[in-house]
């Protein structure tokens, strides 16, 4: 990467699982260097899928275990803007890594703590994953069909919009406060604070009454008749957002069906218009619904798989998605006019230089030959 709003930023991203390695990889995105530091492969437990979600780094193997790995993390933290961690709170601190000998190190430093719970509370040394934590978070509670129970949205609002993309918002925070102040400081993102920040606006609808609280009976849970998904005759769907007065008016055009009620909003009349605009769905394919309302404002469109949506013409003419490696994957997001972000690359393109790495990051050749010699990298 060598363009992009955060060129010149470099973070050190500690391995870890799903949230923490997202927000770094829209850190990476936006041209951030990242330089993760893998754990040596006899100590995993765990490793994720790999793959889109590791682009855009350079990577080590060091052992934080060893009084020699944790001195090369430490002299790595000199030259970083940001360090990035995802363990349970106090795992740092019994490495001798924790927020105060780094920040002793380096004042500038930006620590980023991504967990589930947070670093303090009840909850912040127990277990958890997505599921549990948008579930206290009241981000799970809502989601699913009138009498059925709740259904995790995969794991997009913990770990990655509650997670990830709360740790990437607090690490940019952090490096534009600290233009003013000179210091870094520690940024602490959990998941279960995300979560609840993405609830924001229901409580807003709760407040305002407008969200009577039962699950799939309201506004935009699939408890209207008018936001919703419809199946197609080919067994494909068609998501359905006609809420204002003028899309639903296109909405009943394309359908050819006849308004049956005076207030569209009204929840008792949402049942049986379902299931006219549901026999009306099944009586085409989603590529010919597509096309009847690609004229009509009525804010309807094709339910894609994530497989299908880097053929979708709009997703085609603004490029997207791009192919790393042979893989297609979303491209960085978002836009900016001037620093426009490079094309991603996967992890370790060109191969594992680590003499090459380290020197980057300020390690001069004979201080390298001793991590070697003292087993500090691999």
């Amino acid at each position: 990467m060598n363009n992009g709003p955060l060129v010149g930023t470099r973070i050190l991203e500690v391995e870890s699982l799903a949230p923490a390695p997202f927000g770094c990889m829209l850190l990476a995105d936006l041209g951030a260097e990242v330089l993760r530091i893998s754990r040596p492969a006899e100590s995993r437990v765990l490793s994720g899928p790999g793959g889109p979600i590791d682009r855009g780094r350079r990577s080590l193997t060091i052992d934080l275990k060893s009084p020699s790995g944790a001195a090369a993390l430490r002299r790595l933290s000199r030259e970083a803007d940001v360090l990035v961690e995802g363990f349970r709170p106090g795992v740092m601190e019994r490495l001798g890594l924790g927020p105060e000998p780094m920040l002793g190190v380096n004042p500038r430093l930006v620590y980023a703590r991504m967990t589930g719970w947070g670093q303090d509370g009840p909850l912040a040394d127990t277990p958890g994953h997505d599921i549990n934590y948008i579930a206290v978070a009241g981000a799970l509670e809502p989601l699913g069909r009138r009498g059925e129970p709740p259904h995790p949205a995969l794991n997009l609002l913990g770990d990655f919009a509650g997670g990830g993309s709360f740790l990437a918002l607090g690490v940019l925070a952090a490096l534009l406060e600290r233009e003013r102040s000179g210091r870094g400081q520690v940024v602490d993102a959990a998941m279960v604070d995300g979560a609840s920040t993405l609830m924001t606006f229901l409580h807003s609808m709760r407040a305002a009454g407008k969200w009577p609280g039962e699950r799939g009976a309201n506004l935009l849970d699939g408890g209207a008749s008018f936001y919703d998904t419809y199946e197609t005759s080919d067994g494909k769907f068609m998501a359905v957002g006609a809420v204002e007065p003028q899309f639903y008016e296109q909405l009943l055009h394309g359908l050819g069906v006849e308004r049956s009620t005076d207030d569209h909003f009204d929840p008792a009349g949402w049942d049986a218009e379902r299931a006219r605009f549901a026999a009306a769905f099944r009586t085409r394919s989603r590529a010919e619904w597509t096309e009847v309302f690609a004229d009509l404002d009525a804010c309807v469109t094709p339910v894609l798989s994530p497989w299908e949506a880097a053929d979708h013409p709009h997703n085609t003419a603004r490029k997207s998605f791009v192919e790393i490696d042979g893989v297609v994957q979303p491209a960085p997001a978002p836009r900016f006019s001037r620093s426009t972000p490079s094309t991603p690359v996967a992890m370790d393109t060109g191969g594992r230089d680590v003499r090459a790495t380290l020197v980057g990051w300020g390690v001069a050749p004979d201080e390298f030959d001793g991590m070697l010699r003292d087993g500090s990298v691999a």
